[in-house]
């Protein structure tokens, strides 16, 4: 049995852009994708914490150091500019390969900086999480 995981998560992201005539996807900074585990051309879900939409798309990497957030085409529907975003990829895993598996679960700022990345989610304030360096 294959189980579906988080493998990497961008937390409360803020929109920068919204480009409805850009071919369809989202553009992240290749630094947020790096920390996060997140891949180019990967197919992610993206949670609007302003307006509660989820929706897929797939990942086009941004200018590093950019922090680029920016939604593409059809996408650019479902936000708004300086919306906060959850990012969310998920990989397949055999049950075996859970023993000890962990996401890489990133905290930005307002400006999409790393702020924080851990490797696990609880329950609770997001002052509570633990900071890994």
């Amino acid at each position: 049995m294959i189980m579906t995981m988080l493998k990497g998560k961008i937390h409360r992201a803020t929109v920068l852009q919204a480009e409805l005539d850009y071919v369809g996807s989202i553009t992240i900074d290749e630094a947020l994708m790096e920390a996060s585990g997140i891949c180019e051309y990967e197919q992610v879900q993206i949670v609007d914490i302003n307006n509660g939409q989820r929706f897929e798309t797939y990942v086009i990497a941004g200018e590093r150091g950019s922090g680029m957030i920016c939604l593409n085409g059809a996408a650019a529907r479902m936000v708004q500019v300086g919306d906060k975003i959850i990012i969310m990829c998920y990989a397949g895993m055999m049950p075996e390969e859970m023993t000890g598996y962990a996401p890489k679960v990133v905290f930005v700022d307002d400006e999409n900086k790393v702020k924080r990345i851990t490797h696990y989610e609880k329950h609770g304030l997001l002052s509570e999480m633990d900071e890994v360096e």
